[in-house]
């Protein structure tokens, strides 16, 4: 391919020809027709021209790499308002978003001299704070002496004073008379005595010998005693005063002179009991509070966290919220140290799109397979992951149902994926499920890869398909937006490499990064109940390295993996990150959507099992009880509403959160649908028994009953079905609230007489003479007399004659004679309207 013509070179790039002529001029290239020939080396100026128009650098040493990509990206929405006159209009939105990755060297670059920059600044920082903390130790050290200083001045001053005192004292002392002197004579003599005694005391202590208390009680010692207790001590100390002991028959507590506020812990639930005894008061009186709030209770009821917040406030106290997830911090702070290398990982992509627009089969061909073949009624009702390696790297496949039912579904796999691909079938165009997988992803803020499908047929029409997805928002690239869109063909394999090299470049701007040697973590996927093997979870693995004989905690359950099957069914010992795998070994059916981790212990795994379990049940029945406590006084006086009792047993735990929330949607105003209970596996005696003490229906879609439930069916009489496809059980459930509901009555105007004149009758009073102008006049139906179109009489016919002779209908054209009963203000120019009431069943 020495020379081409620029025609061949702009079928081979892929443009239009005066699009490239134009770049071509840019560049400097003198080329003007389709027929000129195009050189290597002008090739070659014309590609380092596009490059430096998409942001390389010039000066560059390699001009095949460009600095820096600029995504640019438009979306438009409608608001619709109100103005002053209360008319609604409509106004456009356009969000313009700019986006421009720059080269990783000088992208390193900038973050070094960051880092710098913020290195300096902290060390500026830290001098300033220990420049004031020195300062505040001064002052510290400052004022302490200070103090010090004030002290010892204060305590000679006092020592001053009291020699001043004492002084006084003694000259007192020496104007006394010489019976004075005597007496202090004879108390320093006894003193004396004292002292010897004191120290033979503690001589014979020295020996062993246990004295007998002298000089203490009893005997010549008694003056000592008085002296002591009067004047001094042995030591000759200041005097101490013995302070009095309560009375044997009083107690030592005062009562409270106001109200104690205790702060009291709240967790998640509580029961009236435990919070009575945090505010140590008696379960009576929170009873009381709660009843005076409009709730009964009672002692061993559970209450949530908000409603016991309320009581606490109401009783005066303090709330303070406790933290009961610390098992599960813990956990967490466990994985977040973790530290080890990141490596690319593969992109998790998520197919969406409406039903049968062909995701399945666009896998199919992606893997080889035949997986459509296994879904009944061809559609797909599991989601399903599957990890495909190309030759241009691996990429992981969630391919979720496009069925309104599984919306909660499609949201799930748009929270675990990094890029959807959206298909959209070039003859149908986009469906009401198209725009809400379009919603989901830009809620998980994920990038979307638009696979138009079908292009193949002959009704297709790609053009179409794109102007509608751009008027959504999505915006393809050669529109100037930033999603890339693909035409492929799922039947004959066309423009798959295209959307497969898509979707790798696009995993290559994003940057993928995981750490494979830290502990596993991811997201349940799927998970369902097998007979021979247990419980068996399909999960994603995100982060780290999943391995078999691991200890997994998933949701509320745990238990050690004793094995790993890939897509295949193949048995594998380790996952990394983008790896869906099913793993065997759990306690219990996680829900779809919950987290899996890996964790170091099986003690520590159950305890935060048990923990989740214990909650959900708590927080479960407390709400459950507030919600019969708000509806008690709502449902007086109404008519009662009617239930259809539903149990529901599915295969996977995915398909039966769906079909609640289906069944769920269908109640209104007069018909509830109750799920009784919903659960993963056959159908049991448990169900049955369940379904027949609460007068439900028992619902299996891809499951069967046991023996023994069988049995209590057959015998029972009960309604149990098998269902294999979602859209049959709920055109079911609507017929049968359908029947439930209370039928409408309509009125219909069968036949309308007009007045012409007015005779008087001896036996009937008055008579009017009527032509009838419309329908029939039946004697046996109910009427109406309107008067200038107005109702001014509704009743019945008492008598309907032609000629002479009672008849029992009138048809259209003749004259009648018409007898209204208990009515005689019949006039010239009336309109008697017979009507009759019809019964109109309702439907959804």
């Amino acid at each position: 391919m020495a020379e081409v013509t620029v025609q061949q070179l702009a079928e081979v790039v892929g443009v239009p020809v005066e699009r490239l002529l134009s770049q071509m001029q840019e560049a400097g290239l003198e080329h003007g027709r389709a027929t000129d020939v195009v050189s290597e080396k002008e090739r070659m100026t014309l590609l380092q021209h596009l490059k430096r128009s998409h942001g390389g650098d010039e000066e560059s040493e390699d001009d095949s790499a460009p600095r820096k990509i600029t995504l640019k990206r438009k979306t438009t929405s409608q608001l619709k308002v109100s103005n002053s006159s209360g008319k609604k209009k409509t106004v456009n939105i356009e969000v313009r978003k700019k986006r421009t990755y720059v080269k990783r060297e000088e992208a390193e670059q900038q973050a070094q001299q960051e880092q710098q920059t913020a290195e300096q600044e902290r060390q500026q920082r830290q001098k300033a704070v220990e420049d004031s903390k020195r300062a505040e130790q001064e002052a510290k050290r400052q004022a302490e002496e200070d103090a010090a200083r004030q002290k010892q001045e204060e305590l000679a001053r006092q020592q001053r004073e009291k020699e001043e005192q004492a002084k006084r004292i003694a000259e007192a002392q020496a104007a006394e008379s010489g019976e004075g002197d005597k007496k202090r004579k004879a108390v320093k003599e006894k003193a004396g005595k004292g002292k010897e005694r004191d120290e033979e005391d503690r001589a014979n202590a020295r020996k062993g010998v246990k004295t007998a208390g002298r000089g203490r009680t009893g005997g010549d010692d008694e003056d000592f005693d008085d002296g002591r207790r009067k004047g001094g001590t042995r030591r000759g100390g200041s005097s101490r005063m013995k302070k009095p002991k309560p009375s044997r028959n009083q107690h030592a507590f005062e009562k409270p002179t106001a109200p104690v506020v205790r702060e009291v812990t709240l967790g998640e639930t509580i029961t009236v009991a435990e919070l009575a005894d945090k505010m140590s008061v008696k379960a009576a009186e929170v009873i009381k509070v709660m009843f005076k709030m409009g709730a009964m209770a009672t002692i061993n009821q559970v209450l949530d966290q908000d409603t016991a917040t309320l009581v606490v406030e109401e009783m005066g106290h303090k709330v303070k919220i406790l933290n009961e997830n610390a098992l599960e911090d813990a956990l967490l702070d466990e994985q977040a140290s973790f530290q080890g290398q990141e490596e690319t990982r593969a992109p998790v992509v998520t197919v969406m799109g409406h039903v049968d627009h062909g995701k399945t089969s666009l896998l199919d061909y992606i893997r080889r397979t035949r997986v459509a073949a296994g879904e009944s009624g061809g559609i797909t009702q599991h989601i399903g992951a599957y990890h495909v390696n190309t030759d241009r790297g691996m990429v992981t496949f969630l391919d979720t149902p496009g069925h309104a039912a599984f919306t909660a579904m499609r949201a799930r796999g748009a929270k675990v994926t990094d890029i959807v691909i959206l298909v959209v079938a070039a003859d149908d165009g986009v469906m009401p499920q198209t725009e809400e997988a379009i919603q989901h992803a830009k809620a998980a803020g994920v990038p979307l890869v638009v696979a138009i499908n079908k292009i193949d047929k002959e009704a297709a029409d790609p053009d179409k398909v794109t102007s509608e997805l751009a008027s959504r928002g999505v915006i393809p690239t050669s529109w100037g937006g930033d999603t890339e869109f693909v035409h492929v063909s799922a039947k004959s394999g066309q423009g798959i490499d295209d959307l497969l090299e898509t979707v790798l470049l696009v995993a290559e701007i994003m940057e993928l990064k995981a750490t494979p040697s830290a502990p596993g973590r991811g997201t349940v996927v799927e998970s369902r109940l097998d007979k021979g093997r247990g419980t068996v979870a399909t999960v994603l693995v995100q982060q780290g390295t999943l391995r078999k004989g691991d200890i997994v905690l998933a949701g509320m359950y745990y238990g050690r993996v004793r094995a790993m099957l890939d897509e295949a069914g193949q048995s594998i010992n380790e996952a990394g990150p983008s790896i869906p795998v099913e793993i065997l070994g759990l306690d219990g059916a996680p829900d779809a959507g919950d987290e899996f981790t890996v964790v170091s212990s099986e003690k520590k795994a159950r305890e935060v099992a048990l923990f989740r379990q214990g909650k959900f049940r708590d927080v479960k029945l407390a709400r459950q009880q507030a919600a019969k406590l708000d509806n008690l006084f709502e449902n007086m006086g109404s008519d009662k509403q009617a239930n259809l009792n539903v149990v529901i047993k599915t295969d996977v735990r995915g398909s039966l959160e769906a079909l609640m929330g289906a069944l769920t949607d269908l109640s209104n105003e007069e018909v509830k649908v109750n799920i009784v209970s919903g659960g993963v596996g056959g159908i049991s005696e448990s169900d049955v028994n369940l379904a027949l003490a609460s007068n439900a229906v028992v619902f299996g879609f891809n499951v069967r009953a046991d023996g023994g439930a069988k049995t209590i069916v057959e015998r029972e009489g009960l309604d149990m079905r098998y269902y294999s496809v979602i859209y049959d059980i709920i055109d079911d459930v609507k017929k049968a609230i359908t029947g439930m509901l209370s039928p409408e009555f309509r009125e219909q105007i069968v036949g309308i007489a007009e007045v012409r004149d007015v005779f008087r009758s001896p036996k009937f009073g008055q008579v009017a003479g009527c032509m009838v102008v419309e329908g029939t006049v039946y004697r046996s139906k109910k009427i109406r007399v309107l008067r200038d179109n107005v109702v001014i009489f509704e009743g019945e016919l008492e008598s309907l004659r032609r000629f002479k002779d009672n008849v029992n209908e009138v048809r259209q054209g003749l004259e009648c004679g018409i007898g209204v009963k208990n009515y005689n203000d019949v006039r010239v120019g009336d309109q008697i309207e017979v009507f009759d009431v019809i019964t109109v069943e309702r439907t959804l």
